[in-house]
């Protein structure tokens, strides 16, 4: 005989038609149908910061590419005047990404301190040589130099102010991740993240991914909400931040239908 209560039959049927959300960030799980496009870059920014997948094994601040803008804030050239300003005020960084295509990052300033914290704490834990450049880096050139890449004679006057800056010195910040090596110009370096070689690669396998899907549907496109549910197996990011980056390069595009919005490989 059945003995459990009606009240608590009622309860179970409920909660099986109508399932609570896995996370209690009802806004940040919302579908990307509805939350696609924005009219402010900062707004537009904060949101896809937080919508940042968690990542396992890789110790890597949330980051949005400029792409992912693009597809997010209709007016291009208010992105990159809104951009700009919050370069200048030292809200966030942008970083030329080494993925062999013209890809830039966008990290908040404050995440990126943190990044750099986790990286000299893991070289102090390893014993690696001449810390101290990394604090130089930080409060001295950092603060003062906001653009994308340094000149090396820049890099060492701004890191010298009292010290002498050694060869060692440099190598460390290149080893360390904090910058590259321009290979047109061996005496510029980019600024970097630390740490987000292995997501660069698995962006760079996503994209492929994706638009393999795609390409092999009669069409070349799929409705948003189920595309969207999909897992990508050759990238850690999720399908999320992919279809927000595609869709902004131009390789994807979206289109209106009665039923919903409609991705589609972009033909031209």
């Amino acid at each position: 005989m059945d003995m459990i209560p009606e009240s608590s039959k009622a309860k179970k049927r409920r909660r099986e038609e109508d399932p609570e959300p896995e996370s209690s960030d009802v806004d940040l799980t919302s579908s990307l149908e509805r939350n696609l496009t924005f009219s402010d870059t900062l707004v537009a920014l904060r949101i896809m910061r937080a919508q940042f997948p968690r990542i396992d094994k890789v110790a890597i601040q949330p980051f949005i590419l400029q792409s992912q803008l693009y597809s997010s804030v209709n007016d291009r050239t208010q992105v990159d005047r809104e951009l700009e300003t919050l370069r200048r005020n030292k809200v966030l960084r942008l970083f030329k990404l080494n993925t062999g295509q013209d890809d830039h990052a966008i990290m908040f300033l404050d995440d990126y301190l943190v990044q750099i914290e986790r990286v000299v704490k893991r070289m102090e834990e390893k014993k690696q040589g001449k810390l101290e450049v990394l604090e130089w880096f930080k409060t001295r050139v950092i603060d003062s130099k906001l653009g994308p890449s340094i000149e090396h004679q820049e890099l060492c006057i701004l890191l010298s102010q009292g010290v002498k800056v050694k060869d060692e010195h440099i190598s460390l910040l290149i080893n360390s991740g904090v910058l590259t090596r321009q290979l047109i110009d061996p005496n510029m370096y980019w600024f970097a993240i630390p740490n987000i070689g292995s997501v660069l690669k698995g962006l760079s396998q996503g994209r492929k991914e994706l638009l393999s899907l795609l390409n092999r549907r009669r069409y070349k496109e799929m409705m948003l909400a189920p595309l969207e549910k999909k897992r990508l197996r050759f990238s850690p990011l999720d399908m999320r931040f992919h279809l927000r980056d595609l869709i902004g390069s131009g390789h994807l595009k979206t289109v209106c239908t009665p039923t919903g919005l409609v991705v589609r490989v972009s033909r031209d």
